[in-house]
């Protein structure tokens, strides 16, 4: 499709309107189960719940992350999307599954969501192999659902275990945090990636065949005047 103003329509609009979705649904859930969790492990790390504060300004700080985290991955989706003309919402719901199984529940699988007063790997450490393990995932699964190709497929495999073979950056953690937190934080922040992805997908889905709609019925009279 060419670079038009009706192409960066198409994806743009979709996007904005998948990441205003999915964003809000991912701030309000984690307002109610992921915050009191934040808020005790940062009690912990700082000697006294007196010293956290988490007023209204850290509230539209994080929802406006959140919306435009999930704009970007929004943009991606409908980057795949468009190529594949009009979907329905649930394979717009398959491919969002598929974004969360790449970005979100591959990298978690080897650096789990963390909590305050847990230090593990350096930070770039850890980005450079979460980058990657996300890049490789959804080049596997790419390769696995799209590619016709036997051997296309065995390649798919091999991207997505990978990663997980190198092994993820370790370093010499310090656990501030009973264990149970530490883990419904990241099963939490798991559990809400995953419905972020889900809206994602599907809104993204639903809102370029509106989009597309009333271009191809503006396109018919054209053509058979012609």
């Amino acid at each position: 499709m060419p670079l038009s103003a009706g192409a960066l329509r198409a994806v743009l609009l979709p996007a904005l309107l998948a990441g205003l979705a999915g964003g809000l649904i991912a701030a309000c859930l984690q307002q109610l189960f992921l915050v009191p969790m934040i808020l005790q492990a940062e009690a912990v790390e700082l000697g006294g719940a007196e010293h956290v504060h988490h007023g209204l300004d850290r509230l539209l700080y994080s929802t406006l992350f959140d919306c435009l985290g999930a704009f970007g991955f929004a943009l991606l989706l409908a980057a795949g999307l468009i190529w594949r003309g009009r979907v329905s919402w649930k394979e717009g719901l398959a491919w969002g599954i598929a974004g969360f199984a790449s970005f979100a529940l591959a990298p978690a699988l080897g650096l789990p969501p963390e909590l305050p007063g847990v230090e593990s790997a350096s930070l770039i450490a850890r980005q450079c192999w979460w980058i990657a393990t996300a890049l490789a995932t959804a080049g596997g699964i790419a390769c696995l659902v799209l590619a016709p190709k036997r051997g296309a497929k065995l390649l798919g495999v091999v991207m997505i275990v990978l990663p997980h073979c190198v092994g993820a950056p370790a370093g010499d953690a310090l656990h501030l945090l009973a264990a149970p937190l530490a883990r419904n934080f990241a099963l939490g922040s798991l559990a809400t990636s995953l419905v972020m992805w889900a809206v994602i997908g599907v809104v993204t889905a639903a809102s370029m065949n509106r989009v597309a709609a009333p271009t191809s019925a503006a396109q018919t009279p054209s053509k058979a005047g012609t």
